[in-house]
């Protein structure tokens, strides 16, 4: 088989464009009636790339499939029934007369990653969509969309193998063209834009021998061999030290930003199925390949605990980086009520069994309005909340399950997970928006219309157990304070006091009304 290929480079970043014909798809007999019947894997999760089609309109892509055009690695299914309305709810084989169903590739389609789960597998982003045309669409057409939409990638390599390395495509016919030097560690990661089934092999460059090979599956970065951890050691007087320094610099930062953009600082979401499907297939097809963050080398101080628990990483493309942060936006945009723009996208931060993270705030220039996403927990033996400081300093702590999202003004309100997390692992991803054009935004008083903090809202009750987190376990005259203070009532009125509830809680969340006495 031949390929055919164009490359482009620049910093860090090659575009490989290529149109090929592969060997490793093929098409399902009989149409689907229900999303339970798709190909899941034992941990209820997509198998494989499927390519949908409703069944009436399938005979097309059939003979395609039939006649040796097979893109690597994605299936070809038809859909019928309950199956059809869910991956095509606004299109109705019913309106479909004999003519519009003869015009070749005029009806819907959809591609769907693999690794996306049962609940949302119908709900693929936007891009992966091909709307119906009556007028019907020539075979080009239909392939162009295939190959640009659904087919394209984004991938990632990352050197820790000690030494660089000089890496090639190779074709389908075993022809290696060289793309580049790969140079050591995460700083000169290579992305390169590329299709499903793309071969890539990297070499030592002084015996030539072949170190590391892969073949494109889906969108990723791959580490080549791992990074070195650093040398763990128990937590020395030196470290104390310098967290109490920590918290009480941050407790000055959080008191010079003069805007706000919501009464209590923070808000609970969730999000859509389109966006959820794509995070969270990333994640998961990406899952094994996390990489050390590195806090010790890049001195970036003490907020998390590398010195005890190695931070973990699931570093995501640009391209893809860029989608997720613009859809983002305008979730943050309806809850802050403020045209923004695109500052930062960071993630996906691991945390293992023990991980801490110090109560701080985020960059005043460009950490305005921000939110974080719940990817992925599993196998915790107690919630691990995110700790949140509204604008009159009461702690607040959220649970959150996979898929959720927390609003938060980042500059402005303390936050932070002081509570080590107990068993498993929890990751996370976090994007960042300032208003437009605005770098000192947190120098400038609140603009009319600007929902007025919520300060005062009388006595506060607690009314439910210690233990029990985002259920309402406190109450207060005011209702609007919401179900998330949390029960231990911690107000905080200084650094000092942000020092003293990470040293209190530095054992677990209190668990009867002694330790709850004590805090």
């Amino acid at each position: 088989m031949t390929g055919a290929f164009l490359l482009s480079a620049h910093t860090h970043s090659i575009v490989l464009t290529a149109i090929f014909v592969a060997s490793t798809s093929k098409f399902a007999a009989g149409a689907f009636h229900s999303l339970d019947n798709l190909p899941y894997d034992d941990n209820g999760r997509l198998s494989k790339h499927l390519l949908v089609v409703p069944e009436k309109c399938s005979t097309e892509v059939f003979e395609l499939y039939d006649n040796d055009f097979k893109p690597h690695g994605r299936d070809f299914i038809a859909v019928k029934g309950e199956a059809s309305n869910a991956f095509f709810p606004d299109w109705s084989p019913l309106t479909l007369d004999d003519e519009t169903a003869s015009k070749p590739f005029g009806c819907p389609l959809a591609c769907v990653e693999r690794g996306v789960e049962r609940a949302v597998v119908s709900s693929p982003l936007p891009s992966y969509r091909l709307e119906a045309k009556a007028e019907g669409r020539s075979i080009q057409e239909f392939k162009d969309w295939l190959f640009e939409k659904c087919q394209k990638v984004e991938i990632g390599f990352v050197n820790y193998l000690g030494s660089p390395l000089d890496f090639y495509w190779v074709s389908f016919n075993g022809e290696r063209r060289k793309q580049g030097t790969l140079d050591q560690g995460e700083k000169n990661t290579q992305f390169i834009t590329s299709f499903l089934g793309h071969k890539f092999e990297f070499d030592n460059p002084d015996t030539g021998e072949t170190v590391f090979s892969h073949v494109v599956e889906y969108t990723g970065i791959i580490p080549l061999g791992k990074p070195d951890s650093p040398t763990k050691d128990e937590l020395n007087p030196n470290y104390e030290t310098e967290i109490k320094r920590t918290l009480n610099f941050e407790w000055g930062r959080h008191k010079r930003v003069r805007r706000s953009f919501s009464p209590l600082g923070f808000h609970i979401g969730r999000l859509p199925d389109d966006l959820w499907s794509s995070i969270q297939a990333y994640y998961y097809n990406n899952r094994n390949d996390r990489v050390l963050e590195e806090w010790e080398k890049m001195g970036k101080g003490f907020f998390v605990n590398w010195w005890e628990i190695d931070p973990l990483f699931v570093q995501i493309p640009w391209e893809l980086r860029r989608v997720w942060q613009s859809r983002l936006r305008e979730l943050v945009e309806g809850w802050a009520g403020v045209e923004l723009e695109n500052t930062d996208i960071y993630g996906m931060r691991q945390y293992e069994s023990g991980a801490r993270l110090l109560s701080h705030v985020d960059r005043e220039q460009t950490h305005a309005a921000s939110l974080i996403i719940n990817v992925a927990q599993g196998n915790l033996t107690s919630p691990w909340t995110i700790e949140v400081h509204d604008h009159a300093d009461r702690l607040h702590e959220v649970v959150m399950k996979p898929g959720d999202i927390v609003y938060y003004e980042s500059a402005k309100c303390l936050h932070g997970r002081n509570t080590p997390l107990q068993g498993g692992f929890y990751t996370n991803l976090f994007a960042h928006y300032r208003p437009v054009g605005d770098s000192e935004w947190y120098l400038r008083d609140n603009p009319p219309g600007t929902p007025e903090p919520l300060i005062d809202v009388g006595e506060c009750r607690l009314v439910g157990e210690i233990d029990q987190y985002s259920q309402g376990a406190v109450q207060c005259d005011d209702d609007g304070i919401g179900l998330h203070l949390s029960p231990s009532m911690f107000t905080a009125t200084s650094g000092d006091d942000l020092f003293d509830w990470w040293k209190r809680v530095a054992d677990g969340p209190p668990t009867s009304s002694k330790e709850h006495e004590e805090l």
